[in-house]
């Protein structure tokens, strides 16, 4: 982790503040990829993931975008209310699930809402490369859509769909991926999980191949974190032991129970730290982040919420 100083907060929409992250002697910061995130250690204890949407070619500043949440569990409450200008935090190091596809011919980014962040760094990414771009960006009312001047610069390859200016109706995710039917082109989305459903769904309607198509969750499905399943034993080959997996724990507990300090972050799924190999052993896969090549192979698995069926011999 390294610490770093607010420089400056900003209101970039309603409900969304704007952070900017500095070295206190002005020296960059470590490069990233278009799409990345960092963990962000906050004040109140809490560990927070947060995608950097600032341009990746500039590295003295680190700029996140922070959506205020309905029900937040003090990550972004405390970002809101308690985070001041001058005030230290701890960062890691940028780390990519969700970027540039480097074969495509050209990208269609779709957001919603506080979505737009990571969007936002490849939209940088691609202009400096003069590679093709258009976006979407949903929301539900004008003032909560964020980085608009920042946006305004690129024209109509911006479309601005708000719900509350189209008496209520959603955006036409047919028309609008219908109108793009390139085979070389990607589809980046990033947003709600009714939205990325939806454009799931309409990219399989309009035949679009799932390896072009790429999502960003920045929250895990509420009823998928908290399901359970049948209690199965684990192997740990190099620390050894075996033991067993009770229906309400998680395989990171029972390492932690058993003194095994096991690298982890979000324990939603979404961060891939605690990522463990699999020796031998059939998974039952909850994460959102391994491809569904990675998991047909099953020599790997999130141990904050994916199980095991029986025994896994885990490379631990």
């Amino acid at each position: 982790m390294r610490r770093l100083v607010v420089s400056r907060i900003a209101r970039e929409a309603r409900g969304i503040l704007g952070l900017h992250l500095r070295s206190r002697d002005g020296a960059m910061l470590p490069a990233f990829e278009a799409g990345a995130h960092v963990d962000v250690a906050l004040g109140n204890g809490q560990l927070r993931q947060y995608s950097l949407c600032g341009d990746p070619a500039e590295l003295s500043v680190y700029r996140l975008g922070v959506g205020l949440a309905p029900d937040s569990r003090g990550g972004s409450r405390y970002i809101h209310e308690q985070l001041r200008e001058g005030d230290l935090v701890e960062v890691s190091e940028p780390r990519q699930l969700f970027g540039l596809h480097a074969q495509a011919a050209g990208h269609v980014f779709i957001a919603g809402g506080i979505g737009i962040t990571p969007i936002l760094s490849m939209i940088h990414a691609c202009e400096r490369r003069g590679e093709p771009w258009r976006l979407l960006y949903c929301v539900r009312e004008r003032d909560a859509a964020a980085y608009l001047s920042e946006l305004a610069v690129y024209g109509e390859r911006v479309d601005l769909h708000v719900d509350s200016e189209r008496h209520g109706a959603r955006c036409d995710l047919d028309a609008y991926l219908g109108a793009r039917q390139d085979p070389g082109l990607h589809v980046y989305c990033c947003g709600p999980a009714p939205l990325m459903d939806a454009v799931a769904t309409a990219c399989e309607r309009r035949g679009i191949a799932a390896a072009r198509v790429h999502f960003e969750r920045f929250a895990a499905v509420a009823e998928a974190a908290a399901h359970t399943g049948e209690a199965f034993l684990i192997k740990l080959v190099r620390s050894g032991g075996s033991h067993e997996v009770p229906p309400h724990k998680s395989v990171l507990d029972v390492l932690q129970a058993a003194g095994v300090a096991w690298p982890h972050s979000c324990r939603e799924g979404l961060c891939r730290s605690c990522e463990a190999g699999v020796l031998s052993g059939n998974i039952d896969h909850r994460d959102y982040v391994l491809s569904d090549e990675e998991r047909a192979a099953g020599r790997s698995m999130m141990v904050c919420v994916s199980r095991g069926c029986g025994t896994l011999e885990l490379d631990v």
